[in-house]
Protein backbone atom coordinates (compact mmCIF):
# COMPACT_ATOMS: atom_id res chain seq x y z
CA UNK A 1 0.00 0.00 0.00
CA UNK A 2 2.87 2.36 0.78
CA UNK A 3 4.26 2.03 -2.74
CA UNK A 4 0.87 2.98 -4.22
CA UNK A 5 0.69 6.06 -1.99
CA UNK A 6 4.23 7.03 -2.97
CA UNK A 7 3.34 6.74 -6.67
CA UNK A 8 0.20 8.84 -6.16
CA UNK A 9 2.29 11.41 -4.27
CA UNK A 10 4.76 11.49 -7.19
CA UNK A 11 1.88 12.22 -9.56
CA UNK A 12 0.80 15.10 -7.33
CA UNK A 13 4.36 16.42 -7.39
CA UNK A 14 4.39 16.38 -11.19
CA UNK A 15 0.93 17.95 -11.33
CA UNK A 16 2.21 20.68 -9.01
CA UNK A 17 5.04 21.51 -11.40
CA UNK A 18 2.62 21.55 -14.34
CA UNK A 19 0.23 23.64 -12.24
CA UNK A 20 2.90 26.30 -11.95
CA UNK A 21 2.26 27.09 -15.59
CA UNK A 22 -1.40 26.16 -15.92
CA UNK A 23 -3.52 28.38 -13.71
CA UNK A 24 -6.32 25.85 -13.25
CA UNK A 25 -4.06 23.84 -10.93
CA UNK A 26 -2.58 25.64 -7.93
CA UNK A 27 1.00 24.39 -8.36
CA UNK A 28 2.55 24.55 -4.88
CA UNK A 29 -0.69 23.52 -3.18
CA UNK A 30 -0.95 20.47 -5.45
CA UNK A 31 2.68 19.58 -4.70
CA UNK A 32 1.94 19.95 -1.00
CA UNK A 33 -0.81 17.36 -1.32
CA UNK A 34 1.91 15.02 -2.56
CA UNK A 35 3.81 15.59 0.68
CA UNK A 36 0.61 15.04 2.65
CA UNK A 37 0.00 11.71 0.89
CA UNK A 38 3.51 10.58 1.86
CA UNK A 39 2.58 11.39 5.46
CA UNK A 40 -0.12 8.69 5.31
CA UNK A 41 2.34 5.92 4.50
CA UNK A 42 3.35 3.57 7.30
CA UNK A 43 7.03 3.55 6.33
CA UNK A 44 7.73 7.29 6.29
CA UNK A 45 7.14 9.45 9.35
CA UNK A 46 6.62 13.12 8.49
CA UNK A 47 6.20 15.60 11.32
CA UNK A 48 3.01 17.61 11.41
CA UNK A 49 5.01 20.80 11.93
CA UNK A 50 6.75 20.13 8.60
CA UNK A 51 3.37 19.75 6.90
CA UNK A 52 2.01 22.90 8.54
CA UNK A 53 5.00 25.00 7.50
CA UNK A 54 5.00 23.72 3.92
CA UNK A 55 1.21 24.20 3.67
CA UNK A 56 1.51 27.77 4.96
CA UNK A 57 4.14 28.51 2.31
CA UNK A 58 2.04 26.90 -0.44
CA UNK A 59 -1.04 28.86 0.63
CA UNK A 60 0.94 32.11 0.79
CA UNK A 61 2.32 31.55 -2.72
CA UNK A 62 -1.18 30.71 -3.98
CA UNK A 63 -2.49 34.01 -2.59
CA UNK A 64 0.47 35.95 -3.98
CA UNK A 65 -0.33 34.55 -7.41
CA UNK A 66 -3.41 36.78 -7.48
CA UNK A 67 -1.67 39.83 -6.01
CA UNK A 68 1.67 39.98 -7.87
CA UNK A 69 0.23 40.99 -11.30
CA UNK A 70 -1.52 43.95 -9.64
CA UNK A 71 1.74 44.90 -7.90
CA UNK A 72 3.53 44.73 -11.26
CA UNK A 73 0.94 47.10 -12.72
CA UNK A 74 1.48 49.57 -9.88
CA UNK A 75 5.30 49.36 -10.19
CA UNK A 76 5.14 50.28 -13.86
CA UNK A 77 3.15 53.43 -13.19
CA UNK A 78 -0.35 52.04 -13.16
CA UNK A 79 -3.12 53.53 -11.08
CA UNK A 80 -5.76 51.81 -8.97
CA UNK A 81 -7.84 51.51 -12.13
CA UNK A 82 -5.04 49.51 -13.72
CA UNK A 83 -4.68 47.30 -10.64
CA UNK A 84 -8.42 46.65 -10.54
CA UNK A 85 -8.38 45.99 -14.28
CA UNK A 86 -5.53 43.53 -13.84
CA UNK A 87 -7.42 41.62 -11.17
CA UNK A 88 -10.63 41.56 -13.20
CA UNK A 89 -8.67 40.55 -16.30
CA UNK A 90 -7.01 37.74 -14.37
CA UNK A 91 -10.37 36.39 -13.24
CA UNK A 92 -11.88 36.73 -16.72
CA UNK A 93 -8.76 35.10 -18.19
CA UNK A 94 -9.21 32.14 -15.87
CA UNK A 95 -12.86 31.72 -16.79
CA UNK A 96 -12.72 32.59 -20.49
CA UNK A 97 -12.30 29.59 -22.79
CA UNK A 98 -9.68 31.31 -24.93
CA UNK A 99 -6.13 30.04 -25.31
CA UNK A 100 -3.72 32.10 -23.24
CA UNK A 101 -6.54 33.86 -21.40
CA UNK A 102 -4.56 33.84 -18.17
CA UNK A 103 -1.75 35.77 -19.88
CA UNK A 104 -3.89 38.03 -22.05
CA UNK A 105 -6.50 38.76 -19.36
CA UNK A 106 -4.35 40.73 -16.89
CA UNK A 107 -2.66 42.63 -19.72
CA UNK A 108 -5.94 43.65 -21.39
CA UNK A 109 -7.56 44.34 -18.01
CA UNK A 110 -4.78 46.71 -16.97
CA UNK A 111 -4.83 48.39 -20.37
CA UNK A 112 -8.59 48.95 -20.25
CA UNK A 113 -8.44 50.08 -16.62
CA UNK A 114 -5.81 52.68 -17.42
CA UNK A 115 -7.64 53.86 -20.53
CA UNK A 116 -10.84 54.27 -18.46
CA UNK A 117 -8.75 56.36 -16.07
CA UNK A 118 -8.01 58.65 -19.02
CA UNK A 119 -4.34 57.70 -19.16
CA UNK A 120 -2.61 58.08 -22.47
CA UNK A 121 -1.99 54.95 -24.52
CA UNK A 122 1.73 54.89 -23.73
CA UNK A 123 1.19 54.97 -19.96
CA UNK A 124 -1.61 52.40 -20.22
CA UNK A 125 0.56 50.06 -22.26
CA UNK A 126 3.42 50.41 -19.78
CA UNK A 127 1.09 49.52 -16.89
CA UNK A 128 -0.27 46.55 -18.86
CA UNK A 129 3.29 45.39 -19.48
CA UNK A 130 3.84 45.58 -15.72
CA UNK A 131 0.93 43.21 -15.19
CA UNK A 132 2.51 40.78 -17.66
CA UNK A 133 5.84 40.99 -15.82
CA UNK A 134 3.95 40.37 -12.57
CA UNK A 135 2.34 37.29 -14.09
CA UNK A 136 5.72 35.94 -15.20
CA UNK A 137 7.14 36.62 -11.75
CA UNK A 138 4.35 34.77 -9.99
CA UNK A 139 4.70 31.83 -12.41
CA UNK A 140 8.43 31.65 -11.69
CA UNK A 141 7.87 31.73 -7.92
CA UNK A 142 5.27 28.96 -8.14
CA UNK A 143 7.63 26.86 -10.24
CA UNK A 144 10.51 27.29 -7.80
CA UNK A 145 8.35 26.31 -4.81
CA UNK A 146 6.98 23.25 -6.67
CA UNK A 147 10.56 22.18 -7.52
CA UNK A 148 11.61 22.65 -3.88
CA UNK A 149 8.69 20.47 -2.78
CA UNK A 150 9.75 17.86 -5.32
CA UNK A 151 13.27 18.01 -3.86
CA UNK A 152 11.85 17.53 -0.36
CA UNK A 153 9.81 14.58 -1.62
CA UNK A 154 12.87 12.97 -3.20
CA UNK A 155 14.94 13.64 -0.08
CA UNK A 156 12.31 12.07 2.17
CA UNK A 157 12.11 9.01 -0.08
CA UNK A 158 15.88 8.75 -0.19
CA UNK A 159 16.12 8.80 3.60
CA UNK A 160 13.55 6.03 3.95
CA UNK A 161 14.26 3.99 0.81
CA UNK A 162 15.14 0.87 2.84
CA UNK A 163 11.85 1.01 4.76
CA UNK A 164 9.79 1.43 1.59
CA UNK A 165 11.27 -1.10 -0.81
Amino acid sequence: MDVILIIIAALFMLLGIIGSFIPILPGPVTSWFGLLIVHFTNAIPIHKSFLIITFTIALFIWLLDYIIPAIGTKRFGGTNYGMIGTTIGLIVGLIAPIPGGIIIGPFIGALIGELINKSDTKKATKAAFGSFIGFLTSTFIKFVVAIIYLGLYIGILWDYKDAIF
